[in-house]
């Protein structure tokens, strides 16, 4: 579980194609540097988020880290585009001390988004992302939180549709500390939705399947009865 508040921004030193016989199935192994700020008290296996996708440390030093990244993670995520030199947001999973600053992020891309445009607006920036799977729309909403690549960010204006958009406005404090500000109309960002939506309708969803299967039939019958007793209280 991660927070959406990126804490640095590391750079990709090494890309190692990993053999399907290996450990990591024929992934591709990062080696992220300019890390130290993060590996303190660090742990193999522990779970560190690459532009918001949750990924486990296999090899570590005092400034540089290594994961491995599975080759689904590289068709889902924007990681497949990384390159000797690239720059990456990065955050620790949370601890018990940790305050939540941001909101609840799985590091679970659901998807890729393309930046349409980028807006000045005084010293901040308006960027406008199309997701490459609509279906996602449903679940971002004005004023709610979207990630981007592992950032927690306020949506400030939505449009449904098979060619719906999002934006989103990055504050110039805010864009010194993620790497999606540096980043060009056309480029990809990974997106995580907030899970509370996926959460409420499945829950709606099943609550109506339920009801179509007749698991509500005494519920309803209970109501039926309390208000027929109410309407011949009230006509005596």
């Amino acid at each position: 579980m991660f927070t959406g508040l990126v804490e640095i921004i590391g750079t990709v030193t090494a890309l190692e194609q990993l053999d399907k016989t290996a450990s990591g199935g024929g992934g591709t192994s990062l080696t992220i540097s300019d890390a130290q700020a993060i590996l303190e008290g660090a742990q193999l296996g522990d779970s560190i988020a690459i532009n918001g996708t949750c990924l486990t440390v296999t090899d570590f030093d005092k400034t540089s880290f290594k994961v491995g990244v599975a080759p689904e993670t590289l068709r889902k995520t924007n990681l497949g585009s990384l390159t000797q030199g690239s720059k990456v947001n990065l955050e620790r999973a949370v601890s018990a001390s940790t305050r939540m600053g941001g909101h609840f992020v799985q590091g679970h891309v659901d998807t890729t988004a393309t930046i349409e445009s980028i807006t000045p607006d005084g010293n901040a920036l308006t960027f406008r992302f199309k997701p490459r799977d609509a279906n996602v729309l449903r679940y971002v909403v004005y004023k709610g939180y979207v990630t981007i690549d592992g950032a927690s960010l306020t949506v400030t204006k939505v449009e449904d549709g098979p060619e719906g958009f999002w934006e989103v406005m990055i504050i110039a404090y805010t864009q010194e500390k993620v790497v999606t500000a540096s980043k060009k109309v056309g480029e990809e960002v990974n997106v995580e939705v907030d899970q509370v939506g996926k959460y409420v309708e499945k829950s709606v969803a099943g609550y109506f399947e339920g009801t179509a299967n007749g698991e509500f039939a005494i519920l309803e019958k209970m109501v039926s009865k309390l208000v027929d007793e109410r309407l011949k209280a009230l006509q005596k």
